[in-house]
């Protein structure tokens, strides 16, 4: 059998010194997340952040850099996930639309807020993601390729 991760993606947006989290509904109880999800069938992984941080938190994502590309896996019994990282601006927001099933809220928090809520984070990667984004990691958006559907001629 092959093993093969969970593709996901994730978007750390910043306004003023606080930061959009997602508050959802888990098998763990209300946890706190970046908006973030699954790679789609057919998509490339701009237009899944994309699509991921609207149909979350109903703003529309502007991916500017990638924060970084992290491999995790709570534990040996847990699917290991590999999760692009992506910073950027949010704008255009639309509070009528409804938010995805599982989203509870979303809320703009300072780091220190985020920390305060380290037990109800989804996974240690949001943390993480916050302070790889302080700390200044910035990587271009030309680093992704994709050659989907492309033919073998």
């Amino acid at each position: 059998m092959v093993w093969k991760p969970h593709v996901t993606v994730a978007a750390v947006i910043e306004q003023d010194q606080r930061f959009l989290l997602v508050e959802e509904e888990t098998t763990s109880g209300l946890q706190f997340n970046q908006p973030a999800g699954h790679l789609e069938a057919g998509e490339d992984l701009i237009t899944a952040v994309k699509r991921e941080v609207l149909e979350e938190t109903a703003w529309q994502f502007e991916p500017e850099h990638i924060i970084s590309i992290q491999l995790w896996r709570k534990n040996p019994d847990f699917p290991s996930f590999v999760r692009v990282c992506f910073s950027g601006s949010c704008h255009s927001h639309n509070p009528a639309q409804a938010l995805d099933d599982g989203i509870i809220a979303t809320h703009w928090l300072t780091r220190d807020q985020v920390e305060a809520e380290r037990h109800r984070l989804r996974s240690p990667l949001v943390l993480v993601s916050i302070d790889e984004y302080l700390s200044g990691q910035r990587h271009p958006l030309s680093l992704l390729k994709s050659f989907i559907d492309l033919d073998h001629e």
